[in-house]
């Protein structure tokens, strides 16, 4: 049925979709599943690139035997604010960190990451995140500092010793602009290439494409990037409702770890 769990026969013809290069909207269709089903099947078993049905069905299997004999660390599915579906919120957050996961980022950051992300303040502090994701400090602090290194998170800090990490607007243009700076640089050094190797050699003219490739896309990201930022940017007014900040603050808790002085 829709509703439930994938069966093995629906595995294999997720893998057989997957293998002749459909998009994950097209397979959901064919099985009259939902989208974000097919996509995060996909995502925690491998990717498209190693997904494989026994595979898969064994793997969850295994972790539906965890979770029976695992008694819950905390509630299944955090209070919603503006009545939100609390698991369909907590189901697309697991989509939207295997999709993280998928472009490269490490498994705990990409949870920090969908944490604040889909938070509706767009911020919270460590104390919070480690409530939320039952996690370490440590861990949390290790996936912040990542966070902040790609330009995609900015501390504040508030009254005493707490900082409160923020995902903003401008987040993915910030991350743009850190792309396009990354990419001038490799052209910046494979143009000194060209002068060490020689222009008309093999080895320089390949460095010559290479700069002139980068330098193209270089550019045309930091120029859409710019573009978007103009043209898209909008501000949402402030909610006026509280009832979404009290919900905020049922999830978050409090904001210090045990044993730290409160400001």
């Amino acid at each position: 049925m829709p509703g439930g769990r994938l069966t093995q026969q629906e595995r294999q013809q997720i893998a057989m979709g997957v293998a002749d290069g459909l998009a994950y909207a097209e397979i959901a269709r064919q099985l009259d599943r939902p989208t974000s089903t097919i996509t995060r099947e996909v995502m925690r078993n491998g990717g498209p690139s190693a997904y494989r049905a026994d595979l898969a069905h064994r793997a969850t299997e295994a972790r539906a035997h965890r979770r029976k004999q695992t008694a819950p660390r905390g509630p299944q599915a955090a209070p919603q604010a503006y009545g939100r579906d609390a698991e369909a919120v907590r189901a697309y957050e697991e989509v939207f960190t295997t999709v993280m996961m998928a472009s490269g980022m490490p498994t705990m950051t990409a949870r920090v990451m969908a944490c604040l992300t889909l938070t509706d303040t767009g911020s919270l502090t460590a104390s919070e995140l480690v409530q939320r994701l039952q996690v370490s400090p440590a861990s949390v602090s290790k996936s912040i500092t990542f966070l902040e290194g790609q330009g995609l998170i900015r501390r504040e800090r508030e009254e005493g010793r707490r900082e409160r990490y923020v995902v903003d607007d401008d987040i993915w243009y910030q991350s743009m602009m850190a792309s396009a700076r990354s990419a001038a640089q490799i052209v910046e050094t494979a143009r000194q290439g060209v002068a060490v190797l020689g222009a008309d050699t093999p080895a320089g003219t390949r460095m010559e494409n290479i700069a002139r490739f980068l330098d193209f896309v270089s550019e045309s990201i930091a120029r859409a990037a710019e573009q978007a930022r103009a043209i898209l940017h909008t501000k949402l007014e402030a909610p006026s409702d509280t009832s979404a900040e009290r919900a905020e603050e049922n999830v978050a808790g409090t904001d210090e770890f045990p044993g730290e002085p409160r400001s």
